[in-house]
């Protein structure tokens, strides 16, 4: 039964929840874990048989397997997911994933990029060559407008008001939001509409942003390419597309943007998702302090 039911959680999540195919698929895999474990270990099939102790046993199973934190959180989340679906369809009357203690995560603050090194990474992809056009657009949109490389790949061209400066983007959750553009971001993007995709989309198609055989791009693609740029342009950091996106947050709040705003941008749903860019470095809370807090700097005493 428990089987049979998550083929209709997935129904569930895709139709109803609206998520992702990698939502769903990342959602999934937990479960058939989590499912399997359950059924070869206590033969259990009925949800409502399903007890608080099976959920800390099976953590227990994770930890010998040297999962760690963040990955047990994650699983568990997805089993969170699962009984408040069973909840909801009356087949089970009571969440025993209520209550359940996990382990500590290790807090880890965001990679990100200084002005410098963006600006580096930027000129490392500049070119007129058609792939060089279309790296530069895809870094601009990326750092100037703090966009996920799902939304980013996805973008097609009636998504685009470049006039008007502003983005049309499908988020998570199939959430829509408007998105600035920038003066940078609309000249490499017009750049890259007027020289590039014309030789690379041989076929039509509404996909802004193509590979050298003219299909769309994948995470992969861009990611493999991103890597190539940063060591192009001498950063030791590991880059990735979602760096960009840190990067992006971090400078807005650094320069004194409100973090509700930060958090509109980015489409967070949830604003403690933003809070997590409201770190400053050590350097810079000193100089804030000492130019602003009265008893910062002693005066001398005569």
């Amino acid at each position: 039964m428990l089987k049979r039911l998550l083929k209709e959680y997935e129904y569930y999540l895709r139709i109803t929840k609206g998520l992702s195919e990698n939502s769903i698929k990342s959602y999934i895999s937990d479960l058939v874990e989590y499912i399997d474990f359950l059924v070869k270990n206590y033969m259990l099939n009925d949800p409502d048989k399903i007890t608080k102790q099976h959920i800390r046993n099976f953590i227990g199973r994770l930890k010998r397997k040297h999962n760690t934190p963040s990955s047990i959180s994650r699983k568990m989340s997805a089993i969170r997911s699962f009984h408040k679906y069973m909840m909801l369809e009356k087949l089970v009357f009571t969440n025993v994933t209520e209550g359940i203690s996990l382990p500590k995560k290790q807090k880890k603050l965001p990679q990100i990029l200084s002005v410098e090194e963006v600006d580096a990474l930027m000129i490392a992809a500049d070119g007129d060559e058609p792939l060089e056009l279309r790296n530069r657009a895809m870094l601009e949109l990326l750092y100037g407008s703090g966009l996920r490389i799902t939304e980013l790949i996805q973008i097609k061209l009636g998504d685009l008001h470049l006039n008007m400066g502003f983005l049309n983007i499908l988020g998570k959750g199939n959430k829509e939001r408007i998105v600035p553009l920038g003066e940078e971001g609309r000249y490499s993007l017009r750049r890259y509409l007027d020289k590039g995709r014309p030789i690379l989309k041989k076929v039509p198609g509404d996909i802004v942003f193509v590979n050298s055989r003219g299909s769309s791009i994948s995470r992969v693609g861009f990611y493999k390419t991103l890597k190539k740029l940063a060591i192009k342009a001498g950063i030791t950091k590991d880059v990735s597309p979602h760096t960009l996106r840190h990067s992006f947050a971090s400078h807005l709040l650094e320069n004194g943007v409100n973090l509700r705003m930060v958090q509109e941008l980015l489409g967070h749903e949830d604003i403690s998702t933003t809070q997590i860019y409201t770190h400053i470095n050590k350097k810079q809370l000193k100089s804030v302090y000492e130019e602003f807090h009265p008893r910062a700097n002693k005066e001398e005493e005569f």
